[in-house]
């Protein structure tokens, strides 16, 4: 596990995302941090976080976690994150690795339920419990075939049933911030992103205030140019 991919990426003159550094090793049996980001790149998407050894083991799901234990969620696994990402909530520029708009969606803390994660992760089967904002009770993480490459395999992100199983769209349901309580749109604004495409992964109707707003800021800009 290390930072090395994640650094490469990124130029961290011009993005305001952490560098990091890889943290002490995880000790077994205790818990960890987990975050979603909801994050409205060039196409809208969630990271699904697990702090592991170090780092954030982290999963790209293209609908966001479901709460609905007959739904799969694909997630592709990505570069690991360094620990401070997990508070990482803000505009990463146009141009840059990852472009857009970044909303800390949950976050909290999580324990396995698999005897032994490194044993887990090698196999493509890890069980464990989340206690989070919006996110709670027992999950999985499943390795599949048929959508990953060399370098980013494939996972299917499962709830299983328990008490906390909700057949609603929870992404719908709980659209703001775990953090600051704003909608990817405030989020934009408040950094200076594109208020549009931040609006467009926001509840429905929030979109076309959230473009007047741009408009708005675009228009007030050019006027201050004058």
């Amino acid at each position: 596990m290390t930072l090395n991919e994640y650094r490469k990426k990124r130029r961290f003159s011009a993005t305001p995302e952490p560098q990091g550094k890889k943290s002490a090793l995880h000790k077994s049996g205790t818990s960890g941090i987990f975050v979603v980001q909801k994050h409205a790149a060039t196409r809208l998407h969630y990271d699904f976080r697990l702090e592991w050894n170090g780092v954030l083991l982290s999963w790209a799901v293209p609908k966001g976690p479901s709460t609905d234990p007959s739904v799969k969620r694909l997630a592709m696994q990505v570069e690991d994150h360094p620990l401070e990402y997990a508070n990482f909530e803000g505009v990463i520029p146009a141009g840059e690795y990852g472009g857009g708009t970044v909303m800390v969606w949950d976050t909290g803390t999580w324990d396995p339920e698999s005897p032994d994660v490194n044993a887990a992760l090698k196999k493509g089967d890890l069980k464990f419990q989340l206690h989070g904002k919006k996110l709670r009770g027992s999950w999985v993480l499943v390795r599949t075939r048929g959508f990953g490459s060399a370098t980013r395999t494939s996972w299917l992100l499962i709830k299983h049933r328990d008490q906390y199983a909700r057949a609603d769209d929870i992404t719908v349901a709980k659209p703001a911030s775990a953090l600051s309580g704003r909608l990817l749109a405030e989020v934009a604004r408040d950094g200076g992103g594109d208020v549009a495409k931040a609006a467009s992964g926001d509840p429905n109707g929030a979109a076309k205030p959230a473009a007047r707003a741009n408009r708005t800021k675009k228009a007030r800009a050019k006027r201050a140019a004058r």
